[in-house]
């Protein structure tokens, strides 16, 4: 089966206390055989890039509104009058605040949703899959 990936390479802002940020390299990767899912990596001060997993849903409705709870909240903003979307990410590792860009978060999702658009995730994934993926739960 032929897989699609979208990448997008962009810079996010560490936001380190309210006036305080620093550029962070990033890059936002969709897979149509991971269909629920986005992956951010980027790298703060370490050799190893750090990787993030969390749901599709909660970047598309962060970009309009405040969700999630737990380990992964988006919601919108503006800074210095851009429209900016922030994603607080905590794990026993440790909490960061990223920034990124609306503009381009947006135009990057729309192509994932093109790639599959939102309610055929399940049709991406083979029976097999979806079987192995119940049992894992």
């Amino acid at each position: 089966m032929h897989h699609t990936v979208v990448e997008r390479e962009l810079e996010l802002r560490l936001i380190l206390a309210p006036e305080r940020s620093i550029p962070v390299p990033a890059r936002l990767v969709y897979r149509s055989d991971d269909p629920y899912a986005v992956h951010i990596t980027f790298h703060i001060n370490s050799e190893s890039p750090v990787h993030w997993t969390f749901a599709r849903d909660l970047l598309v409705e962060g970009v309009f509104r405040p969700c999630g709870h737990g380990d992964v909240r988006v919601w919108p903003t503006k800074a210095d009058g851009r429209s900016v979307v922030l994603i607080a990410l905590s794990s026993p590792d440790g909490d960061a605040l990223l920034e990124a860009p609306i503009p381009q978060v947006s135009a990057w999702l729309e192509r994932t949703l093109t790639a599959v658009p939102p309610g055929t995730e399940g049709e991406q994934l083979g029976i097999d899959d979806a079987l192995d993926q119940l049992l894992a739960r």
